[in-house]
């Protein structure tokens, strides 16, 4: 298990950026960072060694609160766990290369509501551009999150700001899950923490990607089991009761089945 160690902070957020070829989008994104009114803050371009104009892009923007770094990885989650190992902000926030911040205040208003809570991670809304496929074009996705909902569907990464010492805390991303490392370490999260919703639009998502209707075949294979160790004994409280019901449903298994697993996955744990 590798976790991030304790590091000196330098800005109050970090935002990393992963890129591969991505020269027709990287310009808008950065000018939506650059353009905000709040500027305590890191981007850090964590480049797959792209082989189009990306780079050059990024180089237009002389700013020294930007870092390039560009080296072969293992895919996005890949880079993004290089960016948090090199990040030295308070808060952590990861933007798709297509992706734009909503407004210039966005920032502001995040670091205006950190100020008054406790909570180590805060989320709001990604007005939806182009069929994402959980979700269409032009949607506001996706409201405030409970049990049952992350249990069904992802929060969208790119409205969510981590504190560093969620990092120190909870293994990074998982990178054998392609297309859902970020939903495995939100139930992750959700299991530990006590997330805060802002009621405001964070990001416009760039929903029409053709790789947003990959499945993640390894992922779901071991979502259950990971929901059990995520959640441990949490199991057993009325929340999880139309989860149970579900996979009791799709898997053809009893209750018994199931609470009998959940047991062997607690028990392997502590021995």
């Amino acid at each position: 298990m590798q976790y991030l160690k304790k590091k000196k902070i330098m800005s109050f957020f970090s935002i990393i950026i992963p890129t591969y070829n991505s020269e027709k989008t990287l310009q808008k994104c950065l000018e939506s960072v650059f353009s905000q009114s709040y500027n305590d803050f890191e981007v850090l371009i964590m480049d797959g060694v792209s082989t189009d104009g990306t780079l050059e892009i990024a180089k237009l923007f002389k700013d020294s609160r930007m870092k390039i770094f560009s080296e072969k990885d293992e895919g996005i989650y890949d880079a993004m766990n290089k960016g948090i190992d090199k990040s030295k902000g308070e808060w952590l926030y990861f933007l798709g290369s297509d992706d734009e911040l909503y407004s210039n205040d966005v920032l502001a208003k995040v670091f205006s509501i950190v100020r008054k809570t406790r909570r180590k991670i805060i989320y709001g809304n990604a007005k939806i551009l182009g069929d994402a496929g959980w979700a269409k074009d032009g949607d506001i996705y996706d409201g405030v999150f409970n049990l049952q909902k992350i249990l069904k569907k992802n929060i969208c990464h790119q409205t969510v700001f981590y504190n560093t010492s969620v990092f120190q805390k909870l293994e990074k991303y998982n990178t054998d899950y392609k297309v859902c490392a970020d939903w495995d370490f939100n139930l992750k999260c959700f299991a530990k923490y006590k997330f805060l919703f802002m009621d405001r639009i964070v990001v416009k998502f760039q929903g029409g990607n053709a790789s947003f209707s990959k499945r993640d075949d390894i992922f779901g294979k071991d979502k259950v089991q990971n929901v059990l160790k995520y959640f441990k004994w949490h199991l057993y409280k009325r929340e999880f009761i139309p989860y149970l019901k579900c996979q009791i449903y799709s898997t053809r298994k009893s209750i018994s089945q199931i609470i009998v697993k959940t047991y062997t996955v607690f028990k392997n744990q502590y021995e």
